[in-house]
């Protein structure tokens, strides 16, 4: 079944909306149906991968700026054929239309909601949280290794890009949390994968 993401910006209010530039640093990620502003200061998306979806929730959290609300379960067939997410229905966009919703009293910012599977989309939020929690101190030194990292690239290489020392490599990459991150991603992507096959 899909995931559905929805995706609301905090204070926007007060601040400069930033929706436009969100959906178009999204827009190369594999989709179901493309992100696109539905209403306001939201967009949403319909996605069919975890390991896409993984790739979203925590690029989407680097910042502040979003409330962000997953729902996993079924969607109406067939998809719009304008691939616009805004004429889909079905659970899955309900469970995302409560979670966003969620989201906005959660202290993380991020709900998750699969009615027929509420204890894994639970272990989907929890981990995601504590993961969250591990990234939220990082630096703006230790977001440079750990996006090397993520990359594949070696600690030497990382070095060499960066025109520091191995050592200082590895203390930035030890300083953010990124053995943690490196262990828990395959995690996520194993438990949304469980809560997508326990929705159906």
């Amino acid at each position: 079944m899909p995931f559905v993401l929805t995706v609301d910006q905090r204070g926007s209010q007060h601040t400069r909306d930033e929706v436009d530039r969100a959906v178009e640093a999204l827009g190369r990620v594999p989709t179901l149906l493309p992100f696109r502003r539905t209403v306001g200061d939201e967009f949403q998306g319909l996605l069919d991968d975890p390991v896409s979806v993984l790739g979203v929730i925590l690029s989407l959290r680097r910042t502040t700026t979003w409330h962000l609300g997953v729902g996993i379960g079924a969607v109406d067939r067939p998809l719009p054929a304008d691939r616009d997410p805004t004429r889909a229905h079905g659970p899955a966009f309900v469970a995302a239309r409560e979670a966003v919703d969620r989201a906005k009293s959660d202290p993380h910012h991020l709900a998750v909601v699969a009615p027929h599977a509420p204890d894994e989309a639970s272990d989907v939020k929890t981990v995601l949280d504590l993961l969250g929690t591990v990234r939220q101190g990082r630096t703006r030194a230790g977001w440079e290794v750990t996006d090397l990292a993520q990359t594949g690239l070696t600690q030497a290489g990382a070095a060499e890009r960066l025109s520091i020392s191995r050592q200082a490599v590895q203390q930035r990459l030890r300083a953010a949390g990124w053995a943690v991150e490196d262990a828990v991603r395959p995690t996520l992507v194993r438990l949304l994968a469980r809560a997508d096959d326990a929705a159906r």
